[in-house]
């Protein structure tokens, strides 16, 4: 089936994201892998390459343009070269939306051409210990002080993606107490200086995949958070959050679908080169009819990630609609990347392999962005049930 959602310039983007993937990723990525993070400096070539201003204008150093298809073709040319980009996803696909979104002139003025440059890397502190996906129950509190200059910032966060690295960070904070007809009030979102005294980096946390994405847990205590810093109005953070999880849903789904496409990919090169019992493992009824069972799951897992792709860009993804997307399309790769390390026998248990730390990178799709019991839940409301 052919595609329809990408177009020249996405194609003539993907082939120099190849490239520089081979030339500056590749040959040190096991570097990274060993380290558990990718070098800050990694996100000064990104910045040089433009991967971060793709969506912010022009007037603050970005193209201007309003896609999130390029993102697509990162997605895919990572999985396909069995890599990832240290913790910068976070930086353009959650932390960008809000600036965009909430940041007044002078903010933008601020924060955009060292976020395109990558002087300043972003992300984005939401999950608490203990809260989890309940975010109206966090307890981090930012109470402005009494001459009214800045807030006072106290709390914890956990599982901060891009936390260590992070020059700014968006935290979300209890500003009011929770009203008792609407427990989500009294959120409000603050762009954070990572320097600034009383904040901490904790644990860089060691995961079971996605390694060379660092994640941290921060520590607020007494931080002073001038209130020129505060994003959007007060007490409205849950709503914000809201508006954003449509485009970070869609951004897992697709890159699950992206690593499934991988796993196959990865799988067949291997059952072409191996031999067993004097045939290559290709050439068994089994190893085709598995393949072949995987591939259909990645044309529907593409086709589903596709669309959702679509009507992002348009901006007609509604909340059912991704976590539909996302759902399908994590569940979708957790199957196929399953049966693609079988394939590669005791091999696929190896760190070496592109497949084995496929294999743990995929396993927090189910999670991260909102479980995939969550997703259901947001589903079946949307049927009415």
């Amino acid at each position: 089936m052919r595609r329809t959602v990408f177009n020249e310039d996405h194609e003539a983007f993907r082939e120099t994201i190849r490239a520089f993937i081979e030339a500056e990723v590749v040959p040190v990525y096991d570097e990274w892998f060993a380290a558990g993070q990718a070098p800050r400096d990694f996100y000064d070539k990104l910045g040089e390459l433009g991967i971060f201003g793709i969506n912010v204008p022009e007037e603050f150093g970005g193209a201007g343009l309003d896609t999130h298809k390029f993102e697509a073709v990162l997605y895919e040319e990572t999985a396909r070269a069995g890599v990832q980009f240290g913790g910068s996803g976070v930086h353009v696909l959650l932390a960008l939306p809000y600036i965009k979104m909430l940041a007044d002139d002078e903010q933008k003025k601020r924060f955009l051409p060292k976020f395109v440059s990558g002087e300043e890397m972003w992300a984005l502190a939401m999950t608490e210990p203990g809260t989890g996906s309940d975010v109206a129950g966090m307890k981090t509190t930012a109470k402005l002080s009494e001459d009214g200059t800045h807030y006072v910032l106290n709390g914890a966060k956990t599982f901060i993606t891009g936390g260590v690295h992070a020059d700014r960070v968006i935290v979300c904070a209890r500003t009011s107490a929770p009203r008792e007809d609407d427990r989500r009030f009294g959120i409000s979102l603050f762009a954070v200086d990572t320097k600034s005294a009383g904040y901490s980096i904790g644990r860089k946390l060691d995961k079971l995949g996605l390694r060379t994405s660092d994640t941290a847990e921060l520590a607020f205590v007494d931080v002073e958070v001038p209130v020129e810093d505060l994003l959007g109005e007060e007490n409205k953070g849950f709503y914000y959050l809201g508006q954003n999880l449509p485009s970070e849903r869609w951004g897992i789904a697709f890159g699950a679908y992206a690593q499934a496409k991988a796993a196959v990919r990865f799988a067949q090169q291997y059952v072409q080169e191996r031999t067993v019992f004097g045939k290559t493992v290709a050439s068994f009824q089994n190893t085709k009819f598995e393949l072949a069972a995987c591939q259909a799951e990645v044309d529907a897992a593409e086709a589903v990630a596709d669309r959702a792709l679509e009507a992002l860009d348009a901006g007609e993804l509604t909340a059912a609609e991704a976590a539909s997307a996302k759902l399908f399309c994590t569940e979708v790769a957790h199957r196929v990347i399953d049966r693609c390390l079988q394939l590669h026998g005791g091999y696929g248990y190896m760190n070496e392999y592109p497949i084995a730390r496929l294999y743990a990178d995929n396993r927090v799709n189910r999670i991260y962005g909102g479980t995939s019991e969550v997703m259901k839940s947001i589903i079946a409301k949307s049927m009415g049930l």
